[in-house]
């Protein structure tokens, strides 16, 4: 069993002055595994005012610097890429294959940030006046657990490409990633107090990152919920905000898709990551002449999904984070029988065979209305519901009707079809028949799906002030 008990603050490994003790579970299987001391508000205040003293000088470094910065980041992130597969299997449960594309995913944004600050220019000339982008100050950077180590490493690499200095809460949840990305970025050698990393609660290290005077930015991945409270606390020192949150996407399937390309795209992009991932496309909307032929089509192709043992190769969806996460998609489940909806296939329990562990059976429910729970809410498990539509009107009506913005999907036959579709979209991003994401363009969502954008351009200026000279 392991135990981390160290936090990261000024260059240094430190015991923290909380002595809360977390637990740390296998999903696959609800056994204990480690536990992690979480730090405290004290602790946060502690690794504020060492991000502070390195400010001052950091923000002066050159671009060429903190692009080499940010290449020995990717560097150690990659060389521990076997071991973080395994941390990201071990205490989160995701799939093998997906655990690395994750270990992968964490080094590949900071190679990415690098390319983007080779090609960005601070200054530039507005009519009469210089116009200089300059970095904030102290981001405060808040992780959740279905992403941990990518969102550590993609948020500090625009910190860093900034010119900032940072604190970092990671998910307790997550403790075994942190550790392993905190040797890594340990190892490329940043100055003292450019990044701190504090293990602790939402409640205690994060609402200090979010009232505390001398924080300029936070940056947070994870729930609605959360971000609101983030956004109120943020409002009374006026501090810049990027919230990335939920999302409860649509997958527009037009009257012209070939169900054969479809139904794949359909399945892959409600059960990535295990279903807990906030860009899922967990509304399918068919059209009505097509709804028979395509439940045919996805109820074959679901009972081809394995859920179960996350080192088994055949395996493509894993056991949900926690219990508490396992008992909320169950609750979702009867919930969609209760609505009145029809379960198309899975259903409550584990998975056949499974005894142990906090594995959900793939479920699928049809004769879904837009207005039932199971069609409003983010579930963050492998829960996909199906609602029929009469006319292209009305389907993007449908896929708009939901107070989240984040992602939406389109499959057709006609690719200039679907992109006129996708311009009426209310979503940060729209993926068509399967497109692979380009890692540079912004991401980010609408209305309840947060505020501002990561990725690029967008995500490094979202940590840059313009200052205008003139004279």
């Amino acid at each position: 069993m392991e135990t981390i008990d160290q936090i990261y603050v000024d260059g240094a490994y430190v015991t923290p002055h909380g002595t809360e003790l977390f637990d740390l579970h296998n999903p696959a299987t609800g056994d204990m595994i480690g536990r992690v001391r979480l730090g405290d508000e004290t602790d946060a205040r502690a690794a504020i005012a060492a991000a502070k003293r390195a400010f001052p000088a950091f923000s002066q470094t050159s671009k060429a610097d903190r692009i080499a910065m940010l290449r020995r980041m990717h560097d150690a992130v990659t060389a521990r890429a076997d071991a973080l597969t395994e941390a990201v299997i071990l205490e989160y449960g995701a799939p093998a294959s997906r655990a690395r594309w994750m270990a992968e995913y964490a080094a590949s944004v900071l190679a990415d940030a690098a390319r983007t600050l080779e090609d960005y220019d601070f200054t530039r000339r507005i009519g009469s006046a210089t116009v200089t982008m300059e970095p904030l100050g102290v981001v405060g950077i808040i992780t959740p657990w279905n992403s941990n180590a990518g969102f550590i490493c993609s948020k500090l690499a625009m910190v860093v490409a900034s010119g900032s200095t940072c604190v970092i809460k990671p998910s307790e949840m997550s403790a075994m990633q942190t550790r392993i990305v905190l040797e890594a970025l340990r190892e490329a050698g940043l100055p003292a107090g450019a990044f701190n990393i504090v293990n602790g609660r939402g409640d205690t290290v994060g609402a200090e990152f979010s009232t505390h005077p001398d924080i300029a930015k936070v940056s947070f991945t994870g729930s609605t919920a959360t971000g609101r409270a983030i956004l109120k606390a943020a409002s009374d020192t006026f501090k810049r905000v990027t919230l990335e949150l939920g999302g409860k996407s649509p997958m527009l399937i037009l009257d012209d898709a070939d169900f054969a390309e479809a139904v794949p795209f359909a399945l892959q992009a409600g059960y990535m990551n295990s279903g807990q991932a906030c860009i899922a496309g967990t509304r399918i909307l068919v059209p009505e002449a097509r709804l028979a032929e395509f439940e045919a089509a996805i109820a074959a192709g679901v009972a081809t999904i394995k859920s179960g043992d996350p080192r088994d190769p055949a395996t493509a969806i894993g056991p949900m984070v926690s219990e508490k996460q396992w008992q909320r998609v169950q609750s979702y489940i009867r919930r969609g029988i209760e609505e009145g909806a029809t379960l198309l296939a899975g259903g409550e329990g584990r998975p056949e065979g499974e005894t142990g562990g906090w594995f959900v059976r793939p479920t699928i429910f049809t004769a879904v209305r837009n207005d039932m729970a199971i069609a409003r809410d983010e579930i963050f498990g492998p829960v996909l519901s199906i609602i029929a539509y009469g006319s292209e009107e009305e389907a993007i009506a449908i896929a708009n009707d939901t107070s989240y913005g984040l992602h939406a999907y389109v499959a057709s036959a006609d690719p200039a079809r679907a992109r006129k579709v996708a311009g009426r979209l209310v979503a940060g991003r729209v993926i068509i028949n399967g497109a692979p994401m380009e890692p540079l363009a912004p991401f980010g969502g609408f209305k309840h799906s947060g505020i501002g954008r990561e990725n690029g351009v967008f995500g490094l200026e979202a940590y840059l002030e313009p200052k205008a000279v003139m004279g």
